[in-house]
Formats: C-alpha cells, sequence, structure tokens
C-alpha cells in the first residue's frame, strides 16, 4: 500500500534518512523543516501520514500537531511522533497533542515502516468516508467532525482478555475509573465475548498462557461484527518482532510492559474517539443513503428507487420467464382533505396511508410514494390476477376504516382507486407498464373512483 509521507525535521541528516527508508518501501516522500512549512503542506491536500519531529526550532513538534489537529481541514491527518525523547510523559503529552503513534531515535526500521502501513490503512478508510459524507452534507446531512474530533474519548466500553491477575488487576485499576471494562479470561472465549458485546476497543495481552494471541487478534479482525473495533494489544518490550506482525494483522496500537498508566489512558482515549469518529462518518454515509432513497414523510421509497429498482426486477423477471405486476394507487379527493382540514392533516394521512399498504404488501413487494397522493407497490412473481386480489383487498380495507387525525380526536374517511397491470412478456418494458397501470387507474377515477381496474394489456 503507498501513501504520501510528510517527514518534517530541521535536521537535514534525519530528512534524509527517514526518506530513503520510505522510498525503499515505495512510499512517496514530502519533506519540510519547520512546523510553518508543515502546516503549509498539511493544507494543500496532498499528504496522508505526518512524521512530525518533535525538537524544532519555532513551532515545536507538539504545538504543529496541535494546531494540524485544531484545523477541520487537517485533523484526519494521523500523525507520528518522532523524538529523541523517550520519557513515557513526553509519549503522553504527544498523544494528548492528537499524535496517532509516537517513535524514539534511532527509529527502529521495521516499527516504522509497519506503523506507516498501518496509518496508511486507516487513512484510506478515513478518506472514503469523509468523501461520502460530504455528500451526505450536500443532502442536507450535519457534519459529524465537530462533535466527534473533539470529544474527550471517556466512558468507553472495553473488552480486557487476559489470563494473568498480576496483569489484567493493573489494566483494571487504571482504566476503570474512566471505562466500563468486561474482563475475559478465558482466550477461547474472547472473539465470542468481543461479537457479542458492544465494543468500542479491544484490549489483549500478548502473554496468554495457552492461546496464541495474535490468533485471537487475527480473529476478532475477520469477523464483520468486530471488523472495526480497535485493539490495542499489551506487550514485553523483547516482543518486537511479535507486536510488529500484530500490526501487519491489523492491530491498531500497543503498549509495552512496565506499564506507564498515563500513556496507556492517552493510548486508549485516542482509539476510542477515533472509533467514535470513524463510527459517525458510516452513520452519516447511511443517513445520506437513506434520504437519497426514502420519502422524508412516508418513510417509503421515493421514486428515484423504484424506478431503478424497477429496471432490475423487470430485467430479472424477463431472463426467468417470471411475472411482474404493479398497483398505481392513488388516494381519492385529496385536494379535498388538504382544503377542509388542512396540510397536517394531509399529511397524518399520508403517513397513516403508507403504514396500511405496507402491513398489505408481502415482504418481497416494494412499496414507493410515487409522488403526491400517488404510491406503486411492486410485485415480484405475482401473476396479473393476484395483483388484482391484492389490490381489492387494499381499497375494501381503506374505506372500511378512516383515518385517525390529529392524535386521535377526529377522523377521515377516505377512499382509494388501484390501477394494475402486468409485464407483458421479455419484450415489454417498464414503462410501457407504468403506462397501462396509469390508463388502469384513469379509468378507475373516470367510472367513480374508489374501485380497482387491471389493464391486461
Amino acid at each position: 500500500m503507498t501513501a504520501r509521507i510528510l517527514v518534517v525535521d530541521d535536521i537535514e541528516t534525519n530528512v534524509k534518512l527517514l526518506e530513503a527508508r520510505l522510498m525503499a518501501e515505495y512510499f512517496d516522500v514530502l519533506t519540510a523543516n519547520s512546523g510553518e512549512s508543515a502546516i503549509a503542506a498539511c493544507k494543500q491536500g496532498n499528504v496522508d501520514i505526518v512524521l512530525l519531529d518533535v525538537m524544532m526550532p519555532g513551532l515545536d513538534g507538539f504545538a504543529t500537531c496541535e494546531r494540524l489537529k485544531a484545523d477541520p481541514a487537517t485533523q484526519h491527518l494521523p500523525v507520528v511522533m518522532v523524538t529523541a525523547l523517550d520519557q513515557p510523559g513526553d509519549r503522553v503529552r504527544g498523544l494528548e497533542a492528537g499524535a496517532d503513534d509516537f517513535l524514539t531515535k534511532p527509529v527502529n526500521e521495521v516499527a516504522l515502516i509497519s506503523r506507516v502501513r498501518s496509518l496508511a490503512r486507516l487513512k484510506t478508510l478515513v478518506d472514503e468516508l469523509r468523501i461520502r459524507s460530504a455528500a451526505g452534507q450536500e443532502m442536507g446531512v450535519s457534519d459529524p467532525v465537530p462533535t466527534i474530533m473533539h470529544q474527550p474519548g471517556n466512558d468507553g466500553r472495553i473488552l480486557l482478555v487476559d489470563d494473568r491477575p498480576s496483569s489484567y488487576d493493573r489494566v483494571v485499576a487504571n482504566l476503570g475509573a474512566e471505562h466500563s471494562i468486561d474482563l475475559e479470561v478465558d482466550p477461547h472465549q474472547g472473539v465470542f465475548r468481543a461479537a457479542e458485546g458492544d465494543y468500542e476497543l479491544v484490549i489483549v495481552s500478548m502473554g496468554l498462557r495457552d492461546f496464541d494471541s495474535l490468533r485471537l487478534c487475527s480473529q476478532i479482525r475477520s469477523l464483520e461484527r468486530t471488523r472495526q473495533v480497535p485493539i490495542l494489544v499489551i506487550a514485553d518490550p523483547a516482543e518486537e518482532a511479535r507486536l510488529v506482525r500484530a500490526l501487519d494483522l491489523g492491530v491498531n496500537d500497543y503498549v509495552t510492559r512496565p506499564i506507564d498508566r498515563n500513556e496507556l489512558v492517552a493510548r486508549v482515549r485516542t482509539q476510542i474517539r477515533r472509533y467514535r469518529y470513524t463510527m459517525q462518518l458510516r452513520e452519516t454515509f447511511h443517513q445520506s443513503v437513506e434520504m437519497a432513497v426514502t420519502d422524508p414523510l412516508t418513510g417509503l421509497y421515493n421514486r428515484r428507487y423504484m424506478e431503478s429498482h424497477l429496471a432490475q426486477l423487470s430485467r430479472h423477471a424477463a431472463a426467468k420467464s417470471g411475472s411482474l405486476s404493479m398497483l398505481l394507487v392513488d388516494i381519492d379527493y385529496f385536494k379535498a382533505i388538504n382544503d377542509t382540514y388542512g396540510h397536517d392533516a394531509g399529511d397524518e394521512v399520508l403517513r397513516e396511508f403508507a403504514t396500511r399498504l405496507r402491513t398489505n404488501a408481502r415482504g418481497v413487494d416494494l412499496v414507493c410514494r410515487f409522488g403526491g397522493e400517488e404510491f406503486v407497490v411492486i410485485m415480484p412473481d405475482t401473476e396479473l390476477s393476484m395483483a388484482y386480489v391484492v389490490a381489492e383487498r387494499m381499497r375494501a380495507e381503506v374505506a372500511a376504516k378512516p383515518f385517525p387525525i390529529r392524535g386521535g380526536s377526529r377522523a377521515i374517511n377516505a377512499t382509494i382507486s388501484i390501477g394494475v397491470a402486468t409485464l407483458d412478456g421479455s419484450t415489454d418494458t417498464p414503462a410501457a407498464m407504468m403506462k397501462r397501470a396509469d390508463d388502469a387507474l384513469y379509468s378507475a377515477k373516470r367510472d367513480g373512483r374508489n374501485r380497482v381496474v387491471a389493464n391486461a394489456a
């Protein structure tokens, strides 16, 4: 996986060393020698990951990271602090500034490449979700970034898989006051607990007695329900090779023993905050999709979706020599309802009518609001005679049961007219079937309304 890496360091030798290592792995490398130039490069939008030295004159790495994370245009960029300082307090300060990771000079080449690859995968996912989210904003869905990116990352739901009391007692003591932690001491049950619970982070000990912790991480990452849940592992300093393998398998972060409380707390907050951010972006995308294909008043599919789906269903019916029928439904004298009782009452009638349509339709039927007071029911594998029976049942139920309005304080009597048509062989088209249903509906309204008319072509 390639990515564009910005290396920021005021010492040219350090820049050249990192540049050579990254280019050997086929990453594209950009360079900057100050915090100000790094911010300018990031704002141009051609950076995927920032490797940021801490000790620089003027704007140091911490301040640069804070500036990047405070700007909506750059706050999604993964930032890795690179420094000669090796104190836990420095790592915590970097994470609190918004850094996604921390590497100590001299930089271990294997750990560097593994971290960069892991963050590149994350950046690709976030970019895709941000594009989808932007499309949703154009359709009126609110932007989640300001609220999600700056929330503290506490009150998380965490699963801890660890079978050594001396280890898990320390983790629970460090995190229990800020998060809800479920402990699983049987590694064989870890993947099931992860799949069954609504967790925002899974912490796995690399020192499990009788189970391969890497296999557990791989299983968690492979399941659909847990594929996006971040994983943080706890390892001994001598387990560097296994840590690199863990990152390649999709583990998001790690801490090494002896555990520094502040670093653990900061890394857990970072993972939970990032998970909530990506989940909110996904939710925004799903909202935008829903807005694109559903009618906001009734919750039914809209005309755009109906026309696309009808084309697919007609091709499927033609290929199988199957049947496909359509009901075109219109509420009689709906304008009079609006004029007499008001548009709010008219909206209540439309919502209730949509509910009745859904109730009378099968699960495979497609129920849509065509526009105004017109609705469409598309019925796969249904002959004209059966579609007529269903339409007549719908008509009779609507006529027999008034529509409650204003919280049930009043009720309106209404009727419907329905035109029924069916696909006529492999050479017929959805447009022609729709025209026949429309002609049948016109006949039903012309002949007195509150009736069903079928057009057999």
